[in-house]
């Protein structure tokens, strides 16, 4: 028999979270897996991003998908737009020609048992999990067949109660009844709640247990295909954690007020939020009066650290398609009223309200950058013996079924296919 390999993803579940108490459930399957104690986010550390990354095996610096907001050259100039989108993939077609630079999952396994991908967070994370149509998407605003056939959403709610029918779907007709090679699911909880609500309050408790009854549900339906005679590798993780919100600044406020404004304007120049950080693009017009203010900004009380050209290339990701820096907002040491320490600066997006106190991500900070991972084949446990990080989930999943691993930046974790 074939062996399968599944994914699933808790988005937004912070390594630090995990245990007896927040999570009884992962914390007794970490007992049980392969444990990857040195867990590593892409930057930017947003979903969408992460979602090319975990599909790819590839840094951003690779793959092109430059986070949750990308800014594209149209009609020679520089337009911010959301990735989450749906139509965003248009968008960026058009404007470089392409979707992603390298293949994903869904191309690889395409002709060997081919992959079912179903996601709960933004139309933008999950279509790019599978962005040219090589295998079947589901999501709530639509979904696709091979060949980008449209065929029916998935019927679901953007909440915990969506993650669950989502999951029992995901077990009842993909694990159990279509079986394909690669199949995953990506969870919006406890994420979607954080964006929302403090760390540590009662709320991300109970998002923290909608997640954990969905993973209960798929590793049970998983141990029964094994018990069956199946082999099956389970992978459990997230993509990244969150870190509280403190205050927030309009970056494109601040270089305004630096008579920078007609470069804005004409979009020469240009700032794509990504919460706990932002990317600073620009056209060669706009190029020299960017650069000159970036030491005016690195002095700044709500700036960590601003990193540019190539530089970049120490946090996996590249100066191209218009990047000229990128700026991780500052973090205070002081703890929110539940006690969790770390209070970070975000970039504000326009007039979208900045809930303060809630949590948010992006950047390179110490919580939002330590996501989970466990790999589970039902017989190996122990801890990983290297740093580990997403770009190593797709050469993990390739190797144990098999197939050739060339181009992925991550190298395969634990089991391994005889033929790999």
């Amino acid at each position: 028999m074939s062996r399968r390999a599944v994914f699933v993803c808790c988005d937004g579940l912070g390594r630090n979270w995990i245990g007896p108490q927040a999570t009884p459930v992962l914390h007794d399957l970490q007992g049980g897996s392969l444990w990857c104690p040195d867990h590593a986010a892409v930057f930017p550390s947003v979903t969408r991003a992460s979602a090319a990354s975990v599909a790819t095996g590839c840094h951003p610096a690779r793959h092109g998908l430059h986070g949750n907001r990308m800014g594209l050259f149209e009609d020679d100039r520089i337009v911010v737009r959301d990735v989450g989108a749906p139509d965003f993939r248009e968008h960026m077609r058009r404007a470089t020609g392409r979707t992603l630079r390298v293949p994903a999952i869904a191309e690889r396994v395409a002709e060997a048992g081919g992959s079912i991908a179903m996601s709960n967070v933004s139309p933008g994370a999950a279509f790019f999990l599978d962005p040219d149509a090589y295998g079947y998407v589901y999501h709530r605003s639509g979904s696709h067949a091979p060949g980008g056939t449209p065929i029916e959403p998935l019927a679901v709610t953007h909440d915990s109660a969506g993650d669950w029918a989502m999951t029992e779907r995901f077990c009842r007709e993909v694990l159990e009844e279509r079986r394909p090679a690669v199949a995953l699911t990506w969870l919006c909880d406890p994420d979607h709640t954080l964006h929302g609500v403090p760390l540590g309050s009662p709320a991300h408790g109970e998002a923290l247990a909608g997640a954990e009854r969905c993973v209960r549900e798929i590793v049970r339906t998983v141990e029964r295909l094994r018990a069956a005679g199946e082999e099956i590798l389970l992978l459990v993780g997230s993509d990244h954690g969150q870190e509280t919100i403190g205050a927030a600044i309009s970056i494109e406020g601040w270089l305004a007020e630096r008579r920078l404004w007609r470069q804005l304007e004409a979009g020469d120049i240009a700032v794509a939020g990504q919460g706990t950080s932002a990317l600073l693009y620009a056209t060669d017009r706009g190029r020299a009066a960017l650069l000159g203010i970036l030491d005016a900004m690195r002095d700044e009380p709500w700036a960590d650290a601003v990193v540019a050209g190539d530089d970049l290339a120490r946090y996996g990701f590249a100066a191209d398609g218009g990047v000229v820096a990128a700026v991780n907002m500052a973090r205070r040491p002081e703890s929110n009223r539940y006690g969790v320490p770390g209070k970070r600066w975000v970039a504000a997006e326009g007039d979208k309200p900045v809930p303060v106190g809630s949590g948010q991500h992006g950047g390179w900070g110490p919580d939002e950058t330590r996501p989970f991972l466990m790999v589970n084949d039902g017989r190996t446990t122990g801890t990983a013996p290297r740093p580990t990080s997403l770009v190593d989930i797709a050469p993990t999943l390739i190797a144990w079924l098999g197939l050739p691993l060339t181009g992925f930046d991550g190298t395969p974790i634990g089991p391994r296919s005889s033929q790999g």
